[in-house]
């Protein structure tokens, strides 16, 4: 049977977190098994990019520390986009009624991998550009008086957390539209704004879902980071369409569609 919302424009919470743990429980140890290798892989290569934070009688050469810290830093970006992607992957399959197998999460699509790693650094882009401008007018506001510096700062606080918000879903959106960077952001904001109250709520429930995981001493979170994102790629559905237009399911093919 195929999950699929009743109403795709209007986003029902508690639809979303029974579609995404019935998606999960189709197949929960694949699930649980790749969360559980990309988080290790995860915390080798964040160890290997913050050698020189060992004491100093232990750390390495600085050439070493250095080249640690590349690997490091390219070894995490990989694999935070090989777990996204193929975590996104068996959610939309489970979704679509399919039963994920552990291959369904651990297969490479460097085509997919380059749409979400360049949305994101767009996002990123945003971001940084919105705290520069902030922190430029904090500081020449600063010198008229304390007071209007912090003005700025809860500016950008609030429209940080606006836009971190409507971008929710720029995993799903990277991987399953075709739009490119700028507008996969603006179709985010587009879609989401008129329910933003709404996917904020959605957001503490994943947060809600992620700190129960966390408190079963910390085991938990295998199971309730890849749950917490099946209830996030159900909600994805009801609001942007059940259409993979990248076939992100299907066998990879020479795609530069980025």
């Amino acid at each position: 049977m195929v999950l699929s919302p009743t109403d795709p424009s209007r986003l029902q919470i508690g639809r979303a977190v029974e579609e995404g743990w019935a998606a999960f429980s189709r197949a929960p140890w694949p699930f649980v098994l790749f969360t559980l290798l990309t988080g290790a892989l995860s915390l080798l290569f964040q160890s290997l990019a913050s050698l020189d934070s060992l004491p100093e009688a232990s750390q390495p050469p600085l050439g070493v520390q250095a080249v640690g810290a590349l690997v490091g830093t390219v070894g995490s970006v990989v694999v935070s986009l090989w777990a996204t992607v193929g975590l996104v992957r068996g959610a939309w399959t489970a979704l679509e009624g399919g039963r994920p197998v552990f291959a369904t999460f651990s297969r490479w699509d460097s085509a997919a991998a380059g749409r979400l790693l360049l949305r994101q650094l767009t996002l990123a882009l945003v971001l940084l550009v919105l705290v520069l401008v902030a922190g430029v007018v904090a500081i020449g506001a600063g010198q008229l008086s304390t007071a209007l510096a912090l003005i700025p700062g809860l500016v950008a606080f609030l429209v940080l957390t606006y836009l971190l918000v409507n971008q929710t879903f720029l995993p799903q959106l990277a991987l399953l539209q075709v739009d490119g960077p700028v507008a996969t952001i603006q179709r985010g904001r587009q879609v989401v704004d008129p329910q933003w109250w709404q996917v904020l709520l959605l957001l503490l429930v994943q947060a809600a879902i992620v700190l129960i995981g966390a408190l079963l001493c910390g085991v938990g979170l295998l199971a309730a980071a890849p749950l917490s994102l099946c209830v996030a790629t159900a909600a994805y559905r009801q609001l942007f369409g059940t259409d993979d237009r990248t076939g992100l399911l299907d066998r990879p093919v020479n795609d530069s569609r980025w």
